[in-house]
Parts: C-alpha cells; sequence; structure tokens
C-alpha cells in the first residue's frame, strides 16, 4: 500500500480488520528493520516505503522463490502421473 504513496498509521489500518495498534506495531517493526520510512507532517506521521532496502528483501528471497517454484512444478508433475495412472 505505502509502494505507492505515503499514508498514515491510521489510513492504512482503516483497510484491514484488525485493531490500529497491531497495525502500529508492525510498523514500528518495519520502521526498525529499514523497510519503512517516516515523516512527520504536522501531528500526522506518514510512511512510505524504504525501495532501496525492500529491493535487498527482494534480492535475497530470489533464490528461494525460484527453488520452492521448482519444488511446486515437480510436485505438480507427480500428481498429473498419479492422476493419469487412475
Amino acid at each position: 500500500m505505502v509502494a505507492s504513496q505515503s499514508m498514515t498509521a491510521g489510513a492504512i489500518a482503516s483497510n484491514f480488520d484488525t485493531a490500529r495498534p497491531t497495525v502500529s506495531k508492525h510498523l514500528q517493526i518495519l520502521t526498525e528493520c529499514e523497510l519503512l520510512e517516516q515523516k512527520q507532517t504536522g501531528r500526522e506521521i506518514y510512511y512510505y516505503i524504504n525501495a532501496k532496502n525492500m529491493k535487498k528483501v527482494a534480492d535475497f528471497i530470489e533464490p528461494f522463490r525460484k527453488m520452492w517454484d521448482d519444488r511446486f512444478n515437480k510436485l505438480e508433475d507427480i500428481m498429473k502421473n498419479y492422476q493419469s495412472k487412475k
């Protein structure tokens, strides 16, 4: 959600069926991990994505995504063979 525009915790929380403090805690963790950044404008704190660090995470996850894609594709092939033998 914050990839396209900065948002307040309240605006983010309004999109989820959970308590605002829960969303705020997640935002705090993401900010501490430097995946989100925050900017205070008056009384409001706006959260926005730290694209550079998100890219690092995406690059780290990519080999694992490929590994799981390959495993699920193999499982799909096994299931197709099993069903065709029935």
